[in-house]
């Protein structure tokens, strides 16, 4: 565990070395002409920041007193991710400039052996590359200006988000037609939300606010698809009694999303010390009143008509994600029905499995990608980072005859806020026609 730790802190360190060394190559095109003094300071500032946080990552990774403060531990990990993320666009938006300039001068190096020039062509090339050298100083300066005006655009956007994103709750309405719907069933209310993140918490009237907007919507059913913690269960146990408020008179069901299973906890005790984790975490749902579907199915019956519902546990195709999650296992047993919903925290598991092996399941509810807590949404138009990593990320896809919807997510996991992609209620009718 420690020597992960140090491992960590000298990764992050070098990160922070290289990135803000090369980056200040920038900023001394910028004040090359200032005095001197002006020049110092600006240094003792620019080098001061990434000292601290150097530093209070340090500390953060091998002091427990301040780790153990979640607040503070959030705020922090929120301020390195902003003040970072603006620094890597700065970072591209130079470094493309810069690459650009490298290959020209490899260009021209080859083209003068090429040529083979003359001596006093070559003298008369020099004397006019001086020239240009002296052109490109206001060139650069306008380079680095322009980077450091990209990188400011992140840094503005995020530490807002950071203020008014993170709990700015959106209720989306959602029809679904469905043309093997029960009649009995034609107009029925499904409520989805998915996500939660109760260890990134920390303002509980903020929260509740959402809780209030769920329980206006008074929805028939309501589903909760993953990551109710970001790793332990005891994140959980502060919040329980508010989340325990969610009801719905055909029952609220839920499903384990990966951070559930305490797999990104390092130091754990012993093997067992970890299975009672996902256990207490079971009964944190139990007690909520959430029945947890863990490769299981239910029926939802009305007017003597039913549908299925089924959950599976987590699967996912990217990096640590685990592969627990059993379609096969959920559906033993089950009578055929005219309408199957099957609730799988990662839409991976749709784009892998569900639309390759299983053609009867009419509608997935999934989550998992937060939209990852960046981007736009104009109308039909939205763009995020997430979109590079899973095809389908947010908002509803259709499939041939299968239906998928992603769920933005109710809470935040690293930085805790919110830019363009707000965090998500979704109400779903479903029909019988349009």
């Amino acid at each position: 565990m420690q020597s992960f730790k140090i491992k960590m802190f000298l990764g992050f360190s070098l990160f922070v070395i290289l990135l803000d060394l090369y980056l200040w190559q920038a900023i001394k095109v910028l004040i090359k002409n200032r005095p001197v003094w002006y020049q110092k300071t600006i240094k003792a500032i620019y080098w001061l920041i990434p000292i601290l946080i150097v530093v209070t990552f340090f500390l953060l990774q091998f002091n427990s007193n301040l780790a153990a403060n979640r607040l503070v531990r959030t705020y922090l990990m929120g301020f390195f991710f902003i003040i970072y993320a603006s620094k890597l666009v700065a970072f591209l938006f130079i470094v493309v400039d810069d690459i650009k300039r490298f290959f020209i001068w490899i260009w021209h190096g080859i083209e003068r052996k090429i040529l083979n020039q003359k001596e006093e062509a070559i003298e008369e090339e020099l004397e006019e590359s001086l020239v240009s050298d002296e052109k490109k100083i206001s060139r650069s300066q306008f380079i680095a200006r322009a980077g450091l005006v990209a990188g400011a655009v992140p840094f503005v956007m995020l530490s807002r988000g950071l203020f008014s994103g993170a709990y700015n709750y959106q209720v989306r309405r959602v029809n679904l037609v469905l043309p093997n719907l029960p009649e009995a069933f034609d107009g029925l209310k499904v409520l989805q939300i998915s996500d939660v993140h109760t260890g990134s918490f920390f303002d509980k009237d903020a929260v509740y606010k959402g809780i209030q907007l769920i329980k206006e919507q008074k929805a028939h059913v309501a589903v909760f698809t993953g990551d109710f913690v970001n790793n332990r269960t005891d994140e959980a146990y502060e919040w329980a009694d508010m989340f325990s408020e969610i009801k719905a008179p055909m029952g609220v069901y839920s499903i384990l999303g990966n951070h559930d299973y305490g797999d990104y906890v390092t130091d754990w005790a012993s093997p067992e010390a970890k299975a009672k984790n996902l256990t207490d975490l079971f009964d944190v749902h139990k007690n909520m009143g959430w029945n947890l579907l863990r490769n299981e199915h239910v029926l939802l019956e009305k007017e003597n008509k039913r549908i299925g519902l089924l959950g599976v546990e987590n699967w996912g195709d990217r990096g640590r994600f685990q592969r627990f999650g059993d379609i096969d296992k959920a559906k033993a047993g089950m009578p055929d029905v005219p309408v199957k919903i099957l609730l799988s925290h990662d839409p991976s598991h749709f784009d892998t499995i569900v639309s390759k092996q299983h053609p009867d399941i009419d509608l997935t509810l999934s989550g998992h990608t937060h939209g990852f807590q960046f981007g736009v949404e104009f109308g039909h138009f939205k763009w995020s980072p997430s979109q590079y990593i899973y095809p389908h990320w947010a908002d509803l896809y259709k499939i041939e005859k299968q239906m998928l919807y992603v769920n933005r997510g109710y809470g935040f996991l690293g930085y805790p806020g919110r830019v363009g992609i707000l965090p998500e209620i979704t109400v779903f009718t479903l029909n019988r026609m349009a």
